[in-house]
């Protein structure tokens, strides 16, 4: 593994650091966000960048779900490689990206699974060609087109069903209370139950029944309403 007076990063990956700088500081200690790697392009472990990219994405401030989806879903592309041998970028090609989706789905994985693996490891990609400009090669990605998800109705809960669940939280205990205040509001909302569970009582207009959703999907602030229903239920909880 080859050094340049500096911290190795990875595979072959060199961090240069000034003359007479501290290794063991961790102030002094680089990193990847500072942007003084030397040699990093040269190196292709798929590992290392797939580490840089989430890296990244973080530094861009991207919400935690959507980290943990680029996580979850590039762990699986790097299962699918070792099972391969294949731990360089320069060794994917566009069969190889055919096999990993046919992979998938002899795994169990569902079309919608599998497309938002392909949408992944195309986000990666992308931003490695970016960020490497990499000279005569050629982004695999490219050849391979998004698996075809169907667009199939979602059917709707039953009425039956929403009475029943009502049905079953006491009105004479605390959790019953609150479970009925809560599943109320959801099914009037179309919440999500992290947003439901961040909100503020200052968020909540018990007369107009207008809830604030600070951050939403993709940090994005929402207004939703409950029904009189919803109003009455909440204040008792």
């Amino acid at each position: 593994m080859p050094r340049a007076g500096g911290q190795t990063v990875g595979r072959g990956a060199v961090v240069i650091r000034p003359a007479g700088q501290n290794p063991d500081s961790a102030r002094n200690r680089p990193t990847i966000a500072q942007g003084i790697i030397k040699e990093y392009a040269l190196d292709t472990y798929l590992l290392t960048w797939i580490e840089a990219f989430l890296f990244d994405r973080k530094a861009q401030n991207l919400a935690k779900g959507t980290l943990d989806f680029y996580r979850r879903h590039l762990n699986l592309f790097i299962k699918f490689c070792d099972s391969q041998v294949v731990t360089q970028i320069d060794q994917l090609d566009p069969n190889l990206i055919s096999q990993y989706i046919i992979w998938l789905e002899e795994k169990g994985h569902n079309p919608g699974g599998i497309n938002a693996a392909y949408r992944s490891l195309r986000a990666f990609l992308y931003w490695w060609e970016d960020e490497v400009e990499p000279e005569g090669w050629k982004n695999p990605i490219r050849k391979v087109k998004a698996p075809k998800v169907a667009l199939e109705p979602l059917e709707p809960v039953p009425v039956d069903t929403v009475k029943a669940l009502c049905e079953v939280c006491p009105k004479n205990t605390f959790t019953g209370i609150r479970d009925r205040a809560i599943f109320l509001s959801l099914l009037d909302t179309g919440a999500r139950a992290s947003e439901f569970t961040n909100m503020d009582l200052d968020d909540i207009n018990p007369i107009t029944g207008e809830i604030l959703i600070r951050e939403g999907k993709g940090r994005k602030p929402r207004t939703v309403f409950i029904s009189q229903k919803s109003r009455k239920a909440l204040p008792n909880y």
